[in-house]
C-alpha cells in the first residue's frame, strides 16, 4: 500500500510542525528551566523535595553523565553538530508523528546542552552544561544531576527505541507494510 503525503503537504507537513514545535518546546523549557536555576539556586544548598525524592541542586558539569569526558569537553559540541546533522538526515520524507516527537525531543535536548557548551563559562566550546535535577541524594551520589535537557534527550532515545523495536518506520509505515501515523 503506498503512502501518502510528503515532506511539505498532508502528514508530512504535520509530522515537521510536531517536530519543530516539540523541538523548539525542549529548548525553551530548558534554557527556562536552566535561567530559573541559576537565579534561584546559586550560593544555596539543594532543595529537598518529595520526601527526598528530588533535590534542586545547582552545579554546572563539564563532562558527560558522573561528569565523563571532563577533560574533553570540546568533543561534545562536535558531537552535537554531527547529531543535529543526523536529526536533520532522518527528517528527510518524515510522516510519522511518533518519530516527529522522538526526533523533536532529541534534537530539543541536544541544542540546550550544545548553547551551554558554546555560550557558558568558561568560553565556547568548553562551556560547562548548568544542571539542577538531583534523585535519592543531594548531590548526585545515586543517579547523575541533569537538566531538562538531558530528560529531553533520554526520553527522545527511549521512545525512538521503542519505535524501531516495534517496527514503527520515519515515514509512516510499519515494518508489516501498514500505514500506521
Amino acid at each position: 500500500m503506498p503512502v501518502t503525503g510528503s515532506p511539505v503537504t498532508g502528514t508530512g507537513r504535520r509530522a515537521l510542525w510536531v517536530f519543530a514545535l516539540v523541538a523548539a518546546a525542549a529548548l525553551l523549557v530548558d534554557l527556562g528551566a536552566k535561567q530559573w536555576a541559576i537565579s534561584a539556586l546559586t550560593d544555596r544548598e539543594p532543595v529537598r523535595l518529595l520526601g527526598g525524592a528530588l533535590y534542586l541542586t545547582l552545579i554546572r558539569n563539564s563532562g558527560a553523565a558522573f561528569s565523563l569526558g571532563s577533560d574533553y569537553t570540546w568533543i561534545f559540541p562536535l558531537v552535537t553538530v554531527a547529531v543535529v546533522g543526523w536529526i536533520g538526515w532522518l527528517t528527510r520524507g518524515l510522516r510519522s508523528l511518533p518519530w516527529a516527537v522522538a526526533l523533536g525531543l532529541i534534537l530539543g535536548g541536544a541544542l540546550g546542552n550544545f548553547l551551554d557548551r558554546m555560550f557558558r563559562a568558561p568560553g565556547p566550546l568548553l562551556g560547562h552544561v548548568v544542571d539542577m535535577f538531583s534523585v535519592f541524594h543531594p548531590y548526585g551520589q545515586v543517579f547523575p544531576i541533569f537538566n531538562v535537557a538531558d530528560s529531553a534527550l533520554v526520553v527522545g532515545v527511549l521512545l525512538a527505541v521503542l519505535l524501531e523495536l516495534t517496527g514503527r518506520q520515519r515515514d509512516g509505515r510499519r515494518l508489516s507494510g501498514k500505514v500506521d501515523r
